[in-house]
């Protein structure tokens, strides 16, 4: 009587801390935005010329001020004197008010005479006040005739914190639901989809919670662009290992088993496959470290907490909450044999791949090597700010109009170091510069024309270019502006655009540098989960290719359907990480199971029952974290919105085509030799008698 007591015992403690865990570390997914931050130049190489320009600039008080652009149009009349007085008096008052730094610009007139600019300085310790200072600005600017808009770098920053603004509320109600609707027609039972999904709120609740924890005391650094991915992260991953482990156990429950019995072998069938999974992505994810990119390098740990949480979530919680519920979990379905797969559609793959095994991977691997083909096309040297936001954004606006009237660096120039005593000459050879439109050095009175401002026996010279500061044209200005001012000793270029050449510099060697090590990475787990070297190294040729395949449709999709010029410097690490990482987790879980069968009933049977009893439930398992990743399309960014196309796309792609034919239908030819040097698959194993072979139900 007293072991049957504490048979239940120890699930019960289990569902109870975890009850504890969710109630109480529950609130912090909602106080993320707290300790997160969306300065941008925070996230520079931390040795980009651009940023050692940022730390001279704070010398001048310059390097931490958040500029914002005013520019004033007249759609039908030029603009008056009265009303550039007005502007420049508008100005002038801002000075001293809350959040403004420094004396604002006096209003300067465009060519055309139809615009009007401005430049105020902001402090960068607004925060989430910025919205409300930007307001207040935008109230005290208007002039009677004139449209007054904001444009720069903090009416951006304001863009980017309205955009994130639901981060915690909308995408993460939009991702639950959407598995939810899943798991209810994947399982069409009441219950479990609703333990499913407590298991993952659980582990983001823990996630987020010991995020906080390092967060606020400076060991790890969060932005809302790390927030959301953390957030689907968590809840796709989690939501994987449950499938895999209630699939399981509710094989055990088909054969008769109790709950005990079904609990613990569930456990012990699928532990391995979802510890090896979670190290994968965990590992991958803390590859990321290696990067010169501080957002990159912030990503890697709290992806790496999420994917432990969620791992231990699904190892603990849920098979506790499955023994303490037993067949009720499963009502009002019931259910099936392992080998019930094998009289419907995964038997009849099995038949295809087992009859035709080389047409089958032939004709998987030809149409995904003809779109990889597309892959060198992408564009990524970013995007420029017409499309950062999938909506209209004022900033956005803004700058466009301050870009038909003004040089498009305006407010936003390329920022010079240079020794006091070759001020002249760097003015002159930064003018002399195809793609400048005008250069002159800071003044200590802030008026054109005045005294250069020293500091230390350095100078600042502000070059405007001709393009925009976040497009391709300006970028190639700064290399310019390099290559001739660098033969001047002490000389450096730094700016909104220098910043932005850095860090797409950045993130092609961080490509170089990462991709091999994730790599091995995968290569080296495969290698002690199913014990052979030909396996993992099929592995990972198929989800590389996956991969590529997937960059070439998105490289068609972004630029046909969605119209986007490029993308960011970091799409094409950020989507290997994630569908490379994630991809061969779909492999970890057929694999694993083909494994164990081939152990029992050889490599042909062997592969053909891991196709069949995976099937289902790894199919769901794609679905399901397509799903949550396409939830990032409710945050309007193009960065969020490429990154979920990619993932979405390549896992689907990766569980309908690569998991479910490609590598069947490789390790179906291979037989044996696919496990080498390992002998599983050669071994004399006698034919069952009363087992049949899922190839052998039509």
């Amino acid at each position: 009587m007293a072991r049957r007591s504490t048979r239940w015992l120890v699930p019960a403690l289990l569902v109870l801390v975890w009850l504890a865990v969710g109630g109480g570390l529950g609130p912090f997914a909602g106080k993320l935005t707290e300790v997160s931050t969306n300065d941008q130049a925070a996230f520079l190489p931390e040795t980009a010329e651009s940023t050692r320009v940022l730390e001279v600039q704070k010398t001048f008080r310059q390097g931490d001020a958040q500029p914002v652009v005013v520019v004033w149009t007249s759609d039908d009349a030029d603009v008056t004197p009265e009303q550039s007085a007005a502007a420049t008096r508008a100005l002038a008052a801002l000075r001293g008010t809350p959040g403004v730094v420094g004396t604002p610009t006096p209003a300067i007139g465009s060519g055309d005479g139809r615009a009007l600019q401005g430049v105020v300085q902001l402090s960068p310790e607004l925060g989430g006040d910025l919205g409300d200072t930007l307001e207040r600005i935008g109230a005290a600017v208007r002039v009677d005739g004139l449209k007054a808009q904001l444009a720069g770098p903090a009416a951006t920053r304001a863009d980017l914190s309205d955009a994130f603004a639901g981060i915690d509320g909308l995408l993460l109600v939009v991702a639950l639901v959407t598995v939810l609707v899943i798991l209810l027609a994947v399982y069409r039972s009441v219950l479990l989809p609703l333990v499913i999904i407590l298991s993952a709120v659980f582990a983001l609740g823990l996630a987020c919670a010991v995020v906080y924890f390092l967060a606020d005391r400076d060991v790890v650094r969060v932005d809302s662009q790390v927030q959301g991915i953390l957030f689907i992260l968590v809840i796709g991953a989690a939501t994987d290992y449950a499938l895999l482990l209630t699939a399981r156990f509710r094989e055990e429950l088909a054969t008769g088993a109790d709950r005990f019995s079904a609990g613990r072998i569930a456990l012990r069938r699928s532990i391995e496959p979802i510890a090896a999974s979670a190290a994968t992505v965990a590992l991958g994810l803390l590859a990321l470290l290696l990067s010169s990119l501080t957002n990159n390098r912030a990503l890697g740990p709290v992806g790496a907490i999420g994917i432990a949480c969620a791992a231990l979530s699904a190892i603990t919680f849920l098979p506790a909450t499955l023994v303490l519920l037993g067949r009720a979990a499963l009502w009002p379905a019931r259910p099936r044999p392992s080998d019930a797969g094998a009289r419907g559609l995964w038997g009849r793959v099995a038949a295809l791949v087992d009859h035709r095994p080389r047409l089958v991977w032939v004709a998987s691997v030809l149409p995904l090597v003809a779109l990889a083909l597309f892959a060198p096309q992408l564009s990524a040297r970013g995007v420029p700010l017409e499309e950062t936001f999938v909506n209209d954004a004022p900033s956005v606006a803004a700058q466009a109009a301050l870009s038909e009237h003004f040089p498009g660096g305006s407010g936003q120039p390329a920022v010079i170091v240079a020794p006091a005593a070759r001020a002249v000459a760097v003015v002159e050879k930064a003018r002399a510069v195809d793609g400048v439109s005008s250069a002159a050095a800071v003044t200590a009175s802030g008026r054109p024309g005045d005294d250069p401002k020293v500091v230390d026996g350095r100078v600042l010279v502000e070059a405007t270019l001709r393009d925009a500061p976040d497009g391709d044209a300006a970028q190639d200005t700064v290399k310019r502006l390099r290559a001739a001012l660098h033969a001047e000793d002490g000389v450096l270029v730094g700016g909104h655009s220098a910043q932005r050449y850095d860090t797409t510099e950045a993130a092609k060697q961080d490509t170089l540098l990462i991709v091999p090590v994730v790599l091995a990475i995968i290569l080296l787990i495969l290698i002690v989960l199913l014990r052979s070297l030909a396996m993992p190294v099929l592995l990972v040729a198929t989800v590389v290719l996956n991969f590529l395949a997937t960059l070439g449709v998105s490289t068609l999709v972004f630029t046909h359907l969605f119209g986007f010029t490029g993308s960011d410097a970091s799409v094409p690490l950020y989507g290997f990480v994630f569908l490379v990482a994630l991809g061969v987790d779909y492999n970890i879980f057929l694999m694993s199971r083909a494994r164990e069968e081939t152990a029992r009933h050889g490599a042909r049977e062997g592969v053909l029952r891991g196709l069949v009893t995976t099937g289902g439930v790894i199919t769901s398992a794609g679905v399901v974290l397509a799903a949550t990743f396409a939830a990032l399309v409710v945050i309007p960014l193009a960065f969020l919105v490429q990154i979920a196309f990619i993932v979405a796309f390549g896992v689907l792609l990766d569980t309908l085509v690569v998991r479910s034919l490609l590598v069947p239908a490789l390790v179906r030819d291979l037989g044996g030799r696919a496990w080498w040097p390992s002998h599983l698959g050669r071994r004399r194993v006698p034919r069952p008698s009363r087992e049949p072979s899922p190839t052998r139900h039509r």
